[in-house]
């Protein structure tokens, strides 16, 4: 399962009003790719739903995940925070055994246990 602050679905509300994307087909994608120095990064990006995809509803939203991605950010929270670094969504990742310093990216338990055989 996926879910999502309430700060976070107000700033997927706000982008998808002036998008005037139609919530019932589109929401917030959360996927992995490979890359970052700790091995995957995070992608988060407004689109529209897929066959493929594995569908979690809350705050009158849908976030959308691949399949191939959910084992890697199964039980994450996402998060909308401001700071003086910058103002951007944040994933709070269980699966997370490691990540950087700057917190893109980040490496999970599957990858370690792969890594030590």
């Amino acid at each position: 399962m996926i879910s999502i602050t309430d700060k976070g679905a107000e700033k997927v509300h706000e982008f998808l009003s002036a998008q005037q994307a139609d919530v019932s087909l589109a929401g917030l994608r959360v996927g992995v790719r490979g890359g970052g120095c700790s091995g995957f990064q995070y992608q988060l990006a407004f689109d529209e739903r897929r066959d493929s995809d594995v569908v979690f509803e809350s705050h009158g939203l849908q976030l959308l995940v691949d399949r191939a991605a959910l084992q890697y950010v199964d039980g994450s929270m996402i998060d909308y925070q401001e700071s003086l670094q910058g103002a951007g969504f944040k994933v709070e990742n269980p699966n997370v055994v490691a990540a950087c310093g700057c917190g893109s990216s980040f490496r999970v338990a599957e990858e370690e246990q792969v890594s030590a055989v």
